[in-house]
């Protein structure tokens, strides 16, 4: 594969920051799904050109119109945190880049993204096609909306950081299954939640880790 090296740089650098934030995270390591899915897709395919050596690099890059990809870590994380599996369908709001797009569509049976920048939710189509992720659909609209044409979703990803967790994309998730969402809290000004819904329909939310992501455009 294309800069093989820098891809097991990532792979490495992953693995220790799970070490570090064992604690936290209460995983010991990441499932060889979620590892093989971080090794499969080509970082650098995903920023700028001007961003591309840094591609590998454990930390976030800009990818313009104030949006930024996710640090590799962090990306490896919010899939694993996920818990889904082949059959499952999942929901992600914030499609930016593709790049966490393209990571689970190596793990799930269907991902469905939603972009509110239509500059951003143009690209990644564009990109995402031309790769050959066939198992994607996208559009541009507003996420807090959530996507309730193909709910209820085994698993709903976002990737920007929300006021608190909107009711709309509870809703939509299947009873069950997990929500992972940046939202404002913590004492660092963000906090990365679980938002886990039970058989019965109750919700519990836990937070996992101090974060730092843009916010979540809401009704443009």
């Amino acid at each position: 594969m294309e800069r093989a090296e820098d891809l097991q740089r990532m792979l490495r650098d992953i693995e220790r920051e799970v070490n570090y934030t064992r604690s936290y995270i209460h995983y010991d390591r990441f499932t060889d799904e979620v590892m093989a899915a971080m090794a499969a897709i080509p970082r650098h395919k995903f920023v700028p050109k001007e961003m591309q050596a840094y591609a590998y690099d454990n930390g976030p890059l800009a990818i313009g119109h104030g949006q930024t990809i996710s640090q590799p870590y962090i990306v490896a994380l919010m899939t694993q945190m996920l818990e889904v599996d082949r059959e499952s369908r999942v929901l992600e709001i914030g499609t930016g880049s593709g790049y966490q797009t393209a990571v689970l569509s190596q793990i799930v049976e269907k991902v469905y993204s939603i972009e509110i920048v239509e500059a951003l939710a143009e690209i990644s189509r564009n990109r995402l096609e031309q790769l050959g992720y066939k198992n994607v659909e996208t559009r541009c609209s507003d996420g807090y909306l959530g996507w309730p044409e193909y709910a209820p979703y085994d698993g709903i990803i976002v990737t920007a950081a929300a006021d608190e967790v909107p009711q709309l994309l509870i809703d939509q998730l299947k009873p069950g299954a997990r929500l992972v969402i940046p939202a404002r809290g913590g004492f660092m000004g963000q906090e990365l939640l679980l938002v886990k819904k039970d058989l019965e329909g109750d919700v519990v939310t836990e937070s996992v880790l101090p974060v730092a992501f843009v916010p979540l455009v809401h009704g443009r």
